[in-house]
């Protein structure tokens, strides 16, 4: 057997193509060979072979083999540059007939209608299943033409039409068969054809009627004489085809605030899928939901968090639906649960500690009834052998963390620091925890279980689950315990100050080592993916700016302000004076503390301040005591003083804390970063005239300028290879302090943006324009970190007023509190804009209407991100089943999605 690769790729000198290969075996598995090298004449035209006997000796035994994988691979001095897209490698499947194969390829890049390969479209909402045909018909010599196509409507095919008998001289279409993802291909009579052929891609109905051609001049093909069992495989360059964009529209809520007749104080999966008909029902095509996964570290309302993951593999036993588990055979016991389900789901809001102690006594209750029989299951077996990687890791740990009465791994007596042989007796079946440790399996598959029945749901009703991968884990996790190389422990990740905390946001996860996730091939975060694909068609990635720099704060810090950004290029002293400022460390990097900052900050408590937190210095400033020399310090000197005073008293000490500069850089302390948002502090404003213009220079350089390339190549590092380990469709969270190389990254790999037309990302917009907002982009009017709309348009009326004048473009005053129609206009005009989604929050799609919404919006906010301690409890007020009935919202919903063309 012989195969003849050819491509067209532009290149240029030091460049060269390679193809890279695998062959596949009857069950699929795939096994990679050596690289085949091309060769060029003219640095365009690129081809090359192989023959069993010589490049590719596995095919000597070809018989149980189906075909070959392949993408072509760009090098430049010997290094690997770029390669093809690896969602859709090219794929040739042996016939048992044909030896030799003249391969005619297109380069595949990653596709700007994205979207449209993503399993969110191929396995939800798109015409065609992702499923392959086989094409039987073979002749004495074929050509066998291809191409990609994914904008079909439901009952349409591909086919081709041309000027010979076999392609139906114009007048009749040859039908085309799905082989590989989004690729058509249909089998012709080579012996037959013209010696040049003219033809057009055509679209057709199931009777093969022809119903659109493709745009554009005829295509030409010059027809080579093949010989006996050859096959000439041509790509064809896409179609223009006239017709809309693919647009959804969709809901966000969290999980936990979902509410029906059956659950138990918190939504569940059981609501989750309930919500499906209500999706269906509005002509929705997609449900949002927020993080998953388990968070069980104290057993407290604070472990209500859902970015504060113990593993980044286990769901919440929160989320389990008991009605979906046998009944209990105690019917007393069973009577009293039904008793505590109608009362905890009468709650305005969730109480976690009384709703996570219920489910977790249910579901031990059943373990107990069903546990041996489901453990020795064949599905659970399945189950078992699949997950094992994290399963026991993750049961060992929860039995540790409730034995030590701490999820603290570094407290535990014994087993705090994690070795994998010791961790796999304490699971062994013939330890004595071994049935407390399976527990854990058996709640895991039964949320597991759940789960996939949510998919098969969504995906039979053709609705997209979008789920969210937060970019941090617990200190007191699973993976920090039993993979705390992969972590800097050291550190604090966070995010520097913007409109939601002046101080910055300290989350408390440890920074990633990227070096170390690097070494091994980022298998950890591809685990991640594959384990959230299993469940979900697109995702959220949770502040993807992480993937770029983090925030990375010390640990003897409470504010994000004395963070820097890691990796990140420190200024030398020299770099800092080029910009015509003298540098001097001690002026700059220590708090800078003056009677007159004591004054502004504490004003008549000054000198109580200085009596018992400061020493005087022999400049006339103040040091804090060393009791107090930190942000850390502060915070456990004030531990239990909850008074206003004590609380503004602790606050201007941690404002005094962080009153530099510059900060040292934690790698190389002779190299410094200029302090986040130093001009709103009293250290620059004790600077002289030209020293606050040479601070803003080299500030603005080092935020805006001097990274994004760094950056860039730091993002591309890691995000090709995670982005594209599944087919989930990707929307990142790109708000903040965002560098320019965010926005070059995103495009390279066709990532959807998140749009906001309150916070534009345009600098000199005011609110953006929501007709600009780009195709591949997630349109919301409030993410779960703001205000919904109603509680926004009231808590800041001259903002309100500036948005009804200005972005409605309206005269007079702006009515408050805002009235159905003017949220119903705000709604409708996201669902208008370009983007590929609209997902708002249930409660803007239920402020259209004025009576059956919550009457008070303030009971709608899920978080405030200045509150590092907020108890995330929101439930919607209604029930999913007074949902599904109330007809008049749900008419005006499903009509504003129809008319926006997302239905």
């Amino acid at each position: 057997m012989k195969i003849h690769f050819n491509i067209e790729y532009r290149t240029r000198w030091g460049e060269d193509l390679r193809v890279q290969l695998w062959v596949v075996d009857k069950h699929g598995q795939k096994r990679a060979v050596e690289e085949v090298p091309l060769e060029t004449q003219d640095g365009k035209m690129w081809d090359g072979e192989i023959e069993d006997t010589l490049q590719l000796p596995l095919l000597k035994g070809r018989d149980g083999m189906e075909g070959i994988e392949y993408k072509y691979a760009m090098y430049r001095d010997g290094k690997l540059v770029w390669t093809e897209w690896e969602v859709a490698p090219h794929k040739v499947k042996f016939d048992g007939v044909t030896n030799d194969y003249v391969l005619s390829d297109k380069w595949r890049p990653i596709p700007e209608d994205q979207p449209l390969f993503s399993s969110a479209y191929t396995e939800c909402v798109g015409a065609v299943p992702d499923k392959c045909d086989a094409i039987d018909t073979l002749y004495s010599s074929t050509l066998q033409l291809r191409v990609v196509e994914p904008r079909l409507r439901k009952g349409e095919w591909l086919a081709v039409c041309g000027n010979t008998p076999q392609l139906g001289e114009w007048k009749r279409a040859k039908r085309m068969a799905l082989i590989n993802l989004q690729e058509w291909a249909v089998n012709i009579d080579a012996d037959l054809l013209f010696e040049e052929v003219e033809y057009k891609y055509v679209v057709v109905d199931a009777e093969n009627n022809i119903l659109r051609w493709e745009e554009g001049e005829n295509r030409k093909m010059r027809c080579p004489k093949l010989q006996a069992k050859q096959m000439w495989i041509k790509t064809d360059d896409r179609l223009t085809l006239s017709g809309d964009s693919w647009k959804v529209a969709g809901v966000v809520i969290p999980v936990f605030s979902l509410r029906s007749a059956r659950s138990y104080g918190v939504g569940d999966f059981g609501d989750l899928r309930a919500l499906i008909q209500w999706v269906v029902k509005t002509k929705m095509h997609a449900i949002q939901i927020l993080p998953i996964n388990d968070t069980t570290t104290m057993g407290t309302w604070q472990d209500s968090y859902p970015y504060n993951a113990i593993s980044v593999f286990a769901l919440h036993p929160l989320y389990c639906d008991l009605n979906a588990l046998p009944k209990l055979k105690d019917r007393l016991a069973m009577e009293k649960f039904m008793m505590k389900q109608q009362r905890v789901n009468a709650l305005k809001e969730m109480d976690y500690e009384q709703v996570i102690a219920l489910k977790m006594e249910y579901l031990r209750m059943s373990y107990a009834q069903e546990g041996k029989e489901v453990i020795e299951s064949n599905g659970f077996k399945d189950f078992f052998a699949d997950n094992k990687d994290w399963l026991i890791p993750y049961a060992a740990f929860s039995y540790l963390r409730d034995e030590y009465k701490t999820a603290e791994f570094g407290k535990w007596p014994k087993y705090s620091k994690y070795n994998k042989k010791e961790v796999e007796k304490l699971v062994a079946k013939s330890n004595g925890a071994y049935e407390q440790v399976a527990f854990f399996y058996y709640v895991q598959y039964q949320l597991h279980l759940q789960l996939l029945e949510v998919r098969k749901e969504a995906r039979k009703n053709g609705v997209i689950i979008k789920g969210d991968i937060p970019i941090g884990i617990s200190r007191d996790s699973v993976e920090a315990w039993s993979k705390s190389h992969l972590f800097n422990l050291d550190g604090q990740a966070g995010a520097p100050p913007d409109d939601f905390s002046k101080n910055g946001q300290n989350w408390g996860f440890p920074t990633y080592n990227w070096e170390a996730m690097a070494k091994e091939g980022y298998r950890w975060w591809i685990r991640r993916f594959q384990k959230m694909a299993e469940y979900f068609d697109a995702y959220r990635i949770d502040h993807v700016l992480g993937f770029f720099r983090i925030w990375d704060i010390p640990m003897h810090s409470v504010h994000g302000l004395l963070g820097q950004f890691s990796p990140s290029l420190p200024m030398t002293v020299d770099e800092i004076e080029s910009y015509g400022m003298r540098f001097n460390a001690e002026y700059m990097t220590r708090p800078y503390i003056t009677d007159w900052t004591l004054e502004c900050i504490f004003g008549y408590r000054a000198d109580l301040v200085k009596s018992i937190y400061l020493k005087p210095r022999s400049d006339g400033r103040y040091d804090l005591k060393d009791e107090y020399a930190s942000q850390r310090k502060i915070e456990a000197a004030f531990i239990g003083k909850t008074d206003e005073d004590s609380i503004a008293l602790r606050d201007g000490l941690y404002d005094l804390a962080s009153c530099v500069l510059f900060i040292p850089d934690r790698k190389q302390p002779e190299k410094y970063h200029p302090r986040i948002s130093a001009q709103k502090d009293y250290v620059y404003e004790s600077l002289l005239l030209h020293e606050k213009e040479a601070f803003n220079c080299l500030y603005n350089e080092y935020y805006y300028h001097r990274h994004n390339k760094f950056w860039y190549d730091e993002a591309m590092k890691k995000l090709p290879i995670l982005t594209q380990s599944t087919r989930m469709l990707v929307c990142a969270e790109d708000l903040g302090m965002v560098p320019e190389s965010v926005g070059w990254v995103m495009n390279d790999l066709k990532m959807l943006s998140l749009e906001i037309q309150t916070m534009p990302k345009a600098p000199y917009l005011q609110f953006g324009h929501l007709w600009e907002n780009p195709y591949r982009s997630v349109a919301t009017i409030a993410t779960h970190d703001m205000p919904p709309l109603r509680q926004w348009w009231d808590e800041d009326l001259d903002r309100a007023q500036q948005f009804y004048n200005n972005a409605l473009y309206k005269d007079g005053t702006a009515p408050h509190p805002a009235p159905g129609w003017l949220c119903e206009e705000i709604v409708s005009a996201h669902l208008f804009c370009p983007s590929a989604l609209t997902l708002l929050s249930l409660q803007d799609w239920l402020s259209m209407d004025e009576e059956l919404r919550l009457p008070d919006p303030n009971g709608e906010r899920i978080n405030i991100p200045a509150k590092p301690r907020h108890y995330w409890r929101y439930r919607m007020h209604l029930t999913i089943e007074q949902l599904m009935e109330a007809k008049r919202f749900n008419e005006l919903v499903k009509e504003l999605v129809e008319n926006s063309g997302r239905g």
